[in-house]
């Protein structure tokens, strides 16, 4: 199945636009008559029809819209402080897409070696992910956002900050703090960890602490993991 991304598709006929026309027709060499998927981010997979193979312009047709296509049965926030090296903070944004998330933070924090990211490259990154796992859903980006505005932000469902730091307080596994179908806000830190006032702000802002095991990992690295975790525990 080939899949594009055209969240602005609005009628039953569609013109892709050039990058996207250029890579059905140039790369994958699609001619018309053929069948091809699109989907708005929002959870719609359209099936269509190709009527013109031009280069630049694509047009299509749609045959079938399916709504709620791929829904998962929970919601996750991942609020991750970017890596200095830019590389392994977008491996996080590939393989979080491709596991499942809905919003994605970057958070600055007081030990953040990384305080600017290019959301717009950072979100190609997720449209090719959404692409190559071929979802209906394109998770939302926010731009960098300071770590205590986040805290201070109502959250309806679970909210879990995972660090390393011993601050003698009781830590479960993530898993244990999951709400299978619910609402989840996952924190991770930077390189660093959360400075000990990060962490007592958060918990005194409903905060849950929890650790991913006994390994120490990185940034994305441990990103990806609670990933992973939440999408487990609501297999």
């Amino acid at each position: 199945m080939q899949l594009f991304y055209t969240p602005d598709i609005g009628s039953d006929h569609y013109t892709l636009n050039e990058e996207e026309s250029r890579h059905c027709v140039r790369v994958l060499r699609m001619q018309p008559g053929e069948l091809i998927h699109l989907t708005d981010g929002r959870g719609t997979l359209y099936t269509t029809e190709i009527t013109d193979a031009h280069p630049k312009h694509c047009a299509v047709r749609v045959i079938s819209a399916e709504h709620g296509y791929g829904r998962r049965p929970y919601s996750l926030t991942m609020a991750v402080a970017p890596t200095k090296n830019i590389d392994r903070f977008e491996w996080f944004l590939e393989k979080a897409t491709e596991i499942g998330v809905d919003r994605i933070v970057p958070v600055i924090c007081d030990r953040s070696e990384r305080r600017t990211l290019k959301t717009d490259r950072a979100a190609k990154v997720i449209t090719s992910a959404v692409k190559q796992s071929l979802k209906a859903y394109h998770p939302v980006l926010d731009e960098p956002t300071p770590l205590r505005e986040l805290i201070a932000r109502p959250f309806g469902g679970t909210r879990l900050i995972a660090y390393c730091h011993d601050l003698e307080s009781e830590r479960v596994h993530l898993r244990h703090r999951i709400a299978r179908g619910g609402e989840t806000l996952v924190l991770i830190g930077p390189e660093g960890d959360f400075s000990p006032e990060e962490i007592n702000f958060a918990r005194a802002n409903g905060f849950l602490p929890v650790t991913l095991g006994a390994s120490r990992l990185r940034t994305e690295t441990a990103a990806v993991v609670a990933v992973a975790d939440v999408a487990l525990l609501n297999d």
